[in-house]
């Protein structure tokens, strides 16, 4: 059987008129939430051309910047269950953009190194990150840009 592929469905975009929602406005989670969806139709609009989900891209980004980092703290920085991180992994391996080796350290772990594809891949969703950032980031200052890098991470850390 063919592993199932993530289905994502983006939030409705702002509508004329839709102002009025009353005490839901004060409701921190609801923003959230519509901040995220705003966030993801951009990101797949800026990414469709790759044919990369942000999960495989921080994946690509992570084992690059940690060359024979180890499946279960590749997991571990994810926060991500092992069976996800290994459908991730099994997916970019699949595509000739990851490889796995035995760790020298600890012969029960796995590492995860680039291929030079997935090197290429990923240099190219660098730059479309940094669209997508440059779109995200303008609505900001730098200072505020701080400050909600700050005031999400209380949230997630």
């Amino acid at each position: 059987m063919a592993p199932m592929k993530e289905t994502l469905v983006p939030t409705t975009p702002h509508v004329e008129g839709d102002d009025d929602i009353g005490a839901i406005r004060d409701i921190v989670g609801f923003h959230i939430r519509l901040a995220h969806g705003a966030v993801y139709r951009h990101f797949c609009e800026t990414f469709a051309h790759l044919d990369l989900t942000q999960k495989q891209v921080s994946v690509l980004w992570l084992v690059d910047d940690h060359p024979d980092i180890a499946q279960t703290d590749l997991a571990q920085r994810m926060r991500m269950d092992r069976a996800t991180t290994m459908a991730i992994v099994n997916r970019l391996q699949d595509r000739g953009y990851l490889v796995r080796g035995k760790s020298p350290v600890d012969g029960r772990k796995q590492t995860l190194n680039l291929t030079e594809p997935g090197r290429q891949a990923l240099i190219v969703a660098k730059a479309a990150i940094a669209e997508h950032e440059k779109w995200l980031k303008s609505r900001f200052t730098a200072k505020e840009v701080r400050t909600l890098i700050e005031l999400l991470t209380r949230i997630h850390d």
